[in-house]
Protein backbone atom coordinates (compact mmCIF):
# COMPACT_ATOMS: atom_id res chain seq x y z
CA UNK A 1 0.00 0.00 0.00
CA UNK A 2 1.30 3.44 -0.96
CA UNK A 3 1.17 5.99 1.84
CA UNK A 4 1.34 9.79 1.74
CA UNK A 5 3.17 12.02 4.23
CA UNK A 6 2.38 15.51 5.46
CA UNK A 7 4.31 17.93 7.65
CA UNK A 8 3.08 21.40 8.50
CA UNK A 9 6.15 23.66 8.45
CA UNK A 10 4.42 26.85 9.64
CA UNK A 11 0.85 27.96 10.20
CA UNK A 12 -0.81 31.21 11.25
CA UNK A 13 -1.21 34.83 10.27
CA UNK A 14 2.58 35.28 10.04
CA UNK A 15 3.05 32.65 7.38
CA UNK A 16 1.82 29.28 6.13
CA UNK A 17 3.67 26.40 4.51
CA UNK A 18 2.96 22.65 4.35
CA UNK A 19 4.98 19.76 2.91
CA UNK A 20 3.23 16.81 1.24
CA UNK A 21 4.92 13.71 -0.16
CA UNK A 22 3.72 10.74 -2.20
CA UNK A 23 6.66 8.36 -2.79
CA UNK A 24 8.28 9.99 -5.87
CA UNK A 25 6.62 13.41 -5.60
CA UNK A 26 7.09 16.20 -3.05
CA UNK A 27 5.16 19.48 -3.06
CA UNK A 28 4.63 22.52 -0.87
CA UNK A 29 1.28 24.18 -0.25
CA UNK A 30 2.00 27.92 0.02
CA UNK A 31 5.25 29.52 1.13
CA UNK A 32 4.13 32.42 3.30
CA UNK A 33 7.35 32.32 5.31
CA UNK A 34 10.75 33.51 4.13
CA UNK A 35 12.59 31.36 1.61
CA UNK A 36 15.37 30.92 4.17
CA UNK A 37 12.96 29.64 6.78
CA UNK A 38 11.31 27.27 4.33
CA UNK A 39 14.72 25.78 3.48
CA UNK A 40 15.59 25.42 7.18
CA UNK A 41 12.24 23.77 7.94
CA UNK A 42 12.68 21.27 5.11
CA UNK A 43 16.18 20.47 6.41
CA UNK A 44 14.61 19.57 9.77
CA UNK A 45 12.75 16.72 8.04
CA UNK A 46 15.75 15.82 5.83
CA UNK A 47 14.22 17.13 2.60
CA UNK A 48 16.34 18.90 -0.01
CA UNK A 49 14.61 21.96 -1.51
CA UNK A 50 15.82 20.71 -4.90
CA UNK A 51 13.49 17.72 -4.46
CA UNK A 52 10.34 19.87 -4.26
CA UNK A 53 8.47 19.25 -7.52
CA UNK A 54 6.07 22.19 -7.22
CA UNK A 55 4.53 24.87 -5.01
CA UNK A 56 0.72 25.11 -4.92
CA UNK A 57 -0.66 28.51 -3.93
CA UNK A 58 -4.07 28.82 -2.27
CA UNK A 59 -4.41 32.60 -2.77
CA UNK A 60 -2.39 35.81 -3.08
CA UNK A 61 -2.29 37.06 0.51
CA UNK A 62 1.26 37.63 1.73
CA UNK A 63 1.11 35.07 4.54
CA UNK A 64 0.73 32.44 1.79
CA UNK A 65 3.16 33.63 -0.91
CA UNK A 66 5.92 35.64 0.79
CA UNK A 67 8.76 33.17 0.10
CA UNK A 68 7.44 31.51 -3.06
CA UNK A 69 9.30 33.71 -5.54
CA UNK A 70 12.65 33.41 -3.77
CA UNK A 71 12.27 29.64 -3.47
CA UNK A 72 11.29 29.27 -7.13
CA UNK A 73 14.23 31.38 -8.34
CA UNK A 74 16.74 29.53 -6.18
CA UNK A 75 15.61 25.98 -6.96
CA UNK A 76 13.84 26.41 -10.32
CA UNK A 77 10.55 25.26 -8.77
CA UNK A 78 7.24 25.56 -10.68
CA UNK A 79 4.52 27.55 -8.92
CA UNK A 80 0.88 26.59 -9.50
CA UNK A 81 -1.93 29.07 -8.90
CA UNK A 82 -5.20 29.95 -10.61
CA UNK A 83 -5.03 32.35 -13.54
CA UNK A 84 -6.69 35.18 -11.61
CA UNK A 85 -4.33 34.65 -8.67
CA UNK A 86 -1.31 34.75 -10.99
CA UNK A 87 -2.68 37.90 -12.67
CA UNK A 88 -2.75 39.81 -9.39
CA UNK A 89 0.60 38.39 -8.18
CA UNK A 90 2.28 39.54 -11.39
CA UNK A 91 0.40 42.83 -11.69
CA UNK A 92 1.35 43.89 -8.16
CA UNK A 93 4.81 42.25 -8.29
CA UNK A 94 4.06 40.42 -5.03
CA UNK A 95 6.83 37.79 -5.24
CA UNK A 96 9.35 39.34 -7.66
CA UNK A 97 10.31 37.94 -11.03
CA UNK A 98 9.44 34.32 -11.76
CA UNK A 99 10.67 32.41 -14.81
CA UNK A 100 7.84 32.05 -17.33
CA UNK A 101 8.56 28.29 -17.35
CA UNK A 102 7.66 28.17 -13.67
CA UNK A 103 4.38 30.08 -13.93
CA UNK A 104 1.84 27.26 -13.98
CA UNK A 105 -1.93 27.63 -14.10
CA UNK A 106 -4.13 25.36 -12.01
CA UNK A 107 -7.78 25.09 -13.03
CA UNK A 108 -10.50 23.79 -10.75
CA UNK A 109 -11.94 21.65 -13.54
CA UNK A 110 -8.57 20.20 -14.54
CA UNK A 111 -6.45 18.27 -11.98
CA UNK A 112 -2.66 18.37 -12.13
CA UNK A 113 -0.91 15.01 -12.48
CA UNK A 114 2.63 14.55 -11.10
CA UNK A 115 3.86 10.98 -11.26
CA UNK A 116 1.46 9.09 -8.95
CA UNK A 117 0.07 12.24 -7.31
CA UNK A 118 -3.10 14.01 -8.47
CA UNK A 119 -3.66 17.56 -7.23
CA UNK A 120 -7.11 19.08 -7.54
CA UNK A 121 -8.04 22.68 -6.67
CA UNK A 122 -11.54 23.51 -5.47
CA UNK A 123 -13.39 26.78 -4.94
CA UNK A 124 -13.60 28.26 -1.44
CA UNK A 125 -14.97 31.44 0.14
CA UNK A 126 -12.43 34.09 1.19
CA UNK A 127 -11.71 37.76 0.44
CA UNK A 128 -9.05 36.98 -2.15
CA UNK A 129 -9.32 37.19 -5.93
CA UNK A 130 -9.74 33.44 -6.57
CA UNK A 131 -9.01 31.37 -3.45
CA UNK A 132 -8.84 27.57 -3.54
CA UNK A 133 -8.44 24.56 -1.31
CA UNK A 134 -6.62 21.44 -2.52
CA UNK A 135 -7.08 17.69 -2.63
CA UNK A 136 -3.98 15.47 -2.89
CA UNK A 137 -4.59 11.91 -4.01
CA UNK A 138 -2.17 9.10 -4.87
CA UNK A 139 -4.84 6.65 -6.00
CA UNK A 140 -5.00 4.97 -2.60
CA UNK A 141 -4.88 7.82 -0.09
CA UNK A 142 -6.44 11.28 -0.03
CA UNK A 143 -5.43 14.40 1.91
CA UNK A 144 -7.62 17.51 2.03
CA UNK A 145 -6.36 21.06 2.61
CA UNK A 146 -8.73 23.89 3.59
CA UNK A 147 -7.65 27.14 5.23
CA UNK A 148 -8.71 30.79 4.79
CA UNK A 149 -12.36 30.04 4.21
CA UNK A 150 -15.29 31.92 5.72
CA UNK A 151 -18.16 29.58 4.91
CA UNK A 152 -18.50 25.92 3.98
CA UNK A 153 -21.00 24.85 1.34
CA UNK A 154 -22.06 21.52 -0.09
CA UNK A 155 -19.37 21.70 -2.78
CA UNK A 156 -16.57 22.01 -0.22
CA UNK A 157 -18.02 19.15 1.85
CA UNK A 158 -18.14 16.97 -1.26
CA UNK A 159 -14.53 17.76 -2.16
CA UNK A 160 -13.33 16.93 1.35
CA UNK A 161 -15.30 13.70 1.70
CA UNK A 162 -13.43 10.42 2.18
CA UNK A 163 -10.10 11.95 3.21
CA UNK A 164 -7.51 9.88 5.08
CA UNK A 165 -6.07 13.06 6.61
CA UNK A 166 -7.09 16.71 6.57
CA UNK A 167 -5.60 20.15 7.23
CA UNK A 168 -8.43 22.40 8.40
CA UNK A 169 -8.59 26.01 9.52
CA UNK A 170 -9.52 26.62 13.18
CA UNK A 171 -8.96 30.37 13.01
CA UNK A 172 -10.82 32.08 15.83
CA UNK A 173 -13.03 31.82 18.85
CA UNK A 174 -16.04 34.12 18.23
CA UNK A 175 -16.07 35.46 21.81
CA UNK A 176 -12.36 36.27 21.77
CA UNK A 177 -12.81 37.95 18.40
CA UNK A 178 -15.68 40.15 19.66
CA UNK A 179 -13.90 41.35 22.81
CA UNK A 180 -10.46 41.55 21.18
CA UNK A 181 -8.57 44.66 20.14
CA UNK A 182 -9.15 44.40 16.38
CA UNK A 183 -11.08 47.30 14.81
CA UNK A 184 -14.74 46.65 14.07
CA UNK A 185 -14.33 46.39 10.28
CA UNK A 186 -11.67 43.70 10.72
CA UNK A 187 -13.78 41.75 13.19
CA UNK A 188 -16.65 41.83 10.70
CA UNK A 189 -14.39 40.64 7.90
CA UNK A 190 -12.99 37.71 9.91
CA UNK A 191 -16.45 36.56 11.03
CA UNK A 192 -18.00 36.99 7.57
CA UNK A 193 -18.61 34.39 4.87
CA UNK A 194 -15.42 35.57 3.12
CA UNK A 195 -13.33 35.55 6.29
CA UNK A 196 -12.15 32.64 8.40
CA UNK A 197 -13.66 29.55 10.03
CA UNK A 198 -14.30 29.63 13.78
CA UNK A 199 -13.36 26.74 16.03
CA UNK A 200 -16.90 25.40 16.24
CA UNK A 201 -17.56 25.81 12.50
CA UNK A 202 -14.42 23.82 11.73
CA UNK A 203 -15.14 21.20 14.39
CA UNK A 204 -18.68 20.68 13.08
CA UNK A 205 -17.30 20.32 9.55
CA UNK A 206 -14.80 17.75 10.82
CA UNK A 207 -17.60 15.80 12.50
CA UNK A 208 -19.59 15.90 9.26
CA UNK A 209 -16.59 14.65 7.25
CA UNK A 210 -15.72 11.82 9.59
CA UNK A 211 -15.56 8.28 8.25
CA UNK A 212 -13.66 5.20 9.39
CA UNK A 213 -10.54 5.86 7.32
CA UNK A 214 -10.02 9.46 8.50
CA UNK A 215 -6.95 9.07 10.71
CA UNK A 216 -6.03 12.61 11.69
CA UNK A 217 -6.75 16.32 11.37
CA UNK A 218 -4.34 19.24 11.59
CA UNK A 219 -5.90 22.30 13.26
CA UNK A 220 -4.37 25.12 11.20
CA UNK A 221 -4.20 28.90 10.80
CA UNK A 222 -4.96 29.51 14.49
CA UNK A 223 -5.11 33.25 15.19
CA UNK A 224 -2.58 34.72 17.64
CA UNK A 225 -5.05 37.43 18.62
CA UNK A 226 -8.44 35.74 18.57
CA UNK A 227 -7.77 32.16 19.58
CA UNK A 228 -5.72 29.90 21.82
CA UNK A 229 -4.42 26.54 20.56
CA UNK A 230 -5.87 24.76 23.60
CA UNK A 231 -9.27 26.31 22.89
CA UNK A 232 -9.22 25.17 19.26
CA UNK A 233 -8.24 21.68 20.41
CA UNK A 234 -10.98 21.57 23.07
CA UNK A 235 -13.64 22.76 20.61
CA UNK A 236 -12.68 20.01 18.19
CA UNK A 237 -12.42 17.34 20.89
CA UNK A 238 -15.75 18.24 22.53
CA UNK A 239 -17.74 18.32 19.30
CA UNK A 240 -16.12 15.13 18.00
CA UNK A 241 -16.66 13.30 21.32
CA UNK A 242 -20.31 14.37 21.41
CA UNK A 243 -20.60 12.60 18.04
CA UNK A 244 -18.68 9.54 19.35
CA UNK A 245 -15.76 10.32 17.04
CA UNK A 246 -12.15 9.67 18.02
CA UNK A 247 -9.38 10.78 15.65
CA UNK A 248 -5.87 12.16 16.21
CA UNK A 249 -5.80 15.97 16.40
CA UNK A 250 -2.62 18.00 15.83
CA UNK A 251 -2.12 21.72 16.43
CA UNK A 252 -0.26 23.47 13.60
CA UNK A 253 2.10 26.09 15.00
CA UNK A 254 3.76 29.21 13.65
CA UNK A 255 7.34 28.43 14.66
CA UNK A 256 7.38 24.68 15.18
CA UNK A 257 6.95 21.83 12.73
CA UNK A 258 4.15 19.31 13.14
CA UNK A 259 5.02 15.62 13.37
CA UNK A 260 5.33 13.87 10.02
CA UNK A 261 1.83 12.47 9.57
CA UNK A 262 1.13 9.38 7.51
CA UNK A 263 -2.08 8.97 5.50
Amino acid sequence: MSNMKLCNLSSGSNGNCTYIEASKTSVLVDIGISGKRAIEALAEINISPFDINAIFITHEHLDHIKGAGIFSRKFNTPIYATRKTWDIILEKNLIGKVSSDNIKIVERSNPVFMNELTIKAFEISHDAVDPVGYIFNNGEKKIGYLTDCGAVDKGIKNELSNCDGIVLEFNHDPNMLQIGRYPYYLKRRIASDIGHLSNDDAANLLAHLYHKKLKWAVLAHISNENNIPELAYLSAKNILESNNINIKLYIAQQKKLSPILIA
